[in-house]
């Protein structure tokens, strides 16, 4: 339950601290004292969006707190757990700050949160009702919505929703799949031809680069001869060679051998050193010999590579491994082609396996709502007999529709509230009062089976009056055994049903006008709702009707 609510800077509200009671808790005030304005406060705890305006102080922040009990809700502790939020089996608290500058801060329990994440635990915490909700009734989502949380269909959905985008996945695929098949079959000749021209050309891997390198050799053969014989004759074919002079220092030396270092093995050294260019000498023959002038051989060369480059400048491609890859993949297409009827069938079949399985989900939750429906259906008619809708029928229909991720299901709520009357949409049927009275109902039926902590009204009995009102809040009190329940209301009937009351008014000082909250004493709620049931003057027949419904609150 709500323990304690602090709001702080907010609009009109310089500081206000409540601490709430469980059971039924009532909060009255004139029409503009403020009551809005904390409701408001409340819902950013929810993940509403902030607005800097609010922020009454610019040199300060705006601060929002609730404090909740939730020994008995393992649930909200699992899901604020695997979030990796701090948990205290005691108490979790909210908090929203919102700076002068309109930024916002969210925090659980001390832990800095996204709004997204303040919202998942707040709306396991407490439910807003307000005015405006009574229109919800008569919209298909909001109808389905309730369905599924009395039939408790969040895991049956879940697993619909794996099940249905597998379905859509392999229909699109199936879908891609026609689509590029008939592409290829009207592009099959010239698919064809552009294979035929790859096979023709016949590339290897490696070869445009040898074939570069080869012609460049070729077109500078006469230049490379011409090092190469510089070379060999300086080294080995010349006068005064290399060679020669090597020969010659190593008989030299074998003639002084006696007076020379034996660890310097010069004799050795030079025998290592004609070895060694013997050895270069008869390779540099064998690349003078390999370097032969063949124009023909140019010719092939530069003939290749012009046929190489036009089919890469054809498509767009700048190396032959690309072109290797681009015939493969002409060639893949015309096999998909011969065998497209197969991968289509095959691709079918998955996608009738997937909608199979999407349908047996969907049946699943359609049952499920189907039984929720006929149990809602009798329980809002048993509700709404104390209520004054004693002639009311409803029928609630689950009819087929096409597959989709909520399932396969359109929800149509159809109610009359007279003997003889067809049940209809309540948007066309029902009267503002009736609405609020059917909403109390539905929300008493939801909040029951969901186990919220907390739930709060706002007047969400407007349009009624009389032993109405008052059975509207008998039925609050009854659902504040339950859970905790917070009414904002200007009727006496049900204020008086209330086991805590507090008071929203406006008190002035010297610069500003503020509005403040307390609980009222016995005495002070005896006069506030004198002051309701007379329209704001506290007379004694006033507070003799006033004792009158106090006494009657059971």
């Amino acid at each position: 339950m709500l323990e304690s609510l602090h709001i702080s800077n907010y609009a009109l509200i310089d500081s206000v601290d409540i601490s709430f009671a469980p059971g039924l808790n009532i909060i009255t005030g004139e029409t503009g004292a403020g009551k809005s304005v904390m409701l408001g406060a409340l819902s950013l705890i929810l993940g509403d969006r902030a607005d800097s305006r609010v922020v009454a102080d610019h040199d300060s922040k705006s601060v929002i707190e609730a404090t909740f009990a939730v020994g008995r809700y393992p649930g909200l502790k699992e899901f604020c757990v695997s979030n990796d939020l701090e948990w205290d089996d005691a108490v979790c608290i909210l908090r929203r700050e919102i700076s002068p500058t309109g930024r916002s801060r969210a925090f659980v329990n001390d832990s800095p949160v996204t709004l997204a994440l303040l919202r998942g635990v707040a709306m396991q915490l407490v439910d807003i009702h307000s005015q405006h909700q009574n229109l919800l009734l008569s919209r298909p989502e909001y109808q389905m919505q309730m369905l599924d949380s009395l039939a408790g269909n969040e895991g049956r959905l879940s697993v619909h929703a794996t099940r249905y985008a597998a379905f859509r996945q392999a229909m699109k695929r199936l879908k891609t799949l026609k689509v590029r098949i008939e592409q290829d079959r009207r592009d099959e000749e010239y698919t064809r031809y552009q294979l035929e021209q790859l096979d023709e050309l016949a590339p290897i891997a490696g070869e445009q680069d040898e074939l570069e390198q080869r012609r460049d050799i070729l077109s500078n053969l006469t230049e490379l001869k011409s090092w190469l014989t510089q070379a060999l004759d300086v080294l080995s074919e010349g006068r005064n060679s290399a060679a020669e002079q090597i020969a010659s220092s190593i008989e030299a030396v074998n003639a002084i051998e006696s007076v020379l270092p034996a660890k310097a093995s010069i004799p050795g050294r030079l025998e290592s050193l004609a070895i060694e260019l013997g050895d270069i000498v008869s390779t540099l023959q064998k690349v003078d010999e390999r370097l032969q002038a063949d124009p023909s051989e140019l010719e092939y060369v530069e003939e290749r590579l012009n046929a190489i480059y036009g089919m890469e400048h054809r498509h767009n491609v700048d190396t032959v491994e690309a072109l290797i890859a681009i015939r493969e993949e002409l060639s893949m297409r015309l096999s998909a082609l011969n065998d497209s009827d197969g991968s289509i069938a095959e691709l079918e079949k998955e996608a009738r396996r997937a909608r199979s399985l999407a349908r047996e989900s969907a049946a699943e939750i359609t049952a499920a709502r189907i039984e929720a429906g006929r149990q809602l259906a009798a329980k809002l008619q048993e509700l709404a007999v104390p209520l004054g809708m004693k002639n009311l029928q409803c029928k609630i229909n689950v009819n087929p529709a096409d597959l989709s991720v909520t399932g396969a299901d359109s929800v149509e709520f159809l109610f009359s509230f007279n003997k003889n009357q067809s049940p209809m949409p309540v948007g066309e049927t029902a009267s503002g009062g009736e609405i609020s009275r059917l909403m109390l109902c539905v929300k008493s039926i939801i909040a029951s089976r969901m186990q919220l902590p907390s739930i709060i009204f706002d007047e969400i009995d407007t349009g009624v009056s009389g032993d109405v009102a008052s059975k509207m809040g008998r039925m609050m009190a009854d659902l504040g055994r339950n859970i905790q329940v917070i009414a904002i209301t200007h009727l006496p009937q049900v204020a008086a049903k209330g086991e805590a009351h507090f008071k929203v008014y406006k008190e002035d000082d010297e610069h500003s006008t503020h509005t403040r909250i307390s609980r009222l004493d016995s005495a002070a709620r005896l006069d506030e709702i004198a002051m309701m049931v007379s329209d704001g003057a506290v007379t004694a027949e006033a507070r003799a009707n006033a004792r009158a419904l106090l006494d009657n609150q059971n």
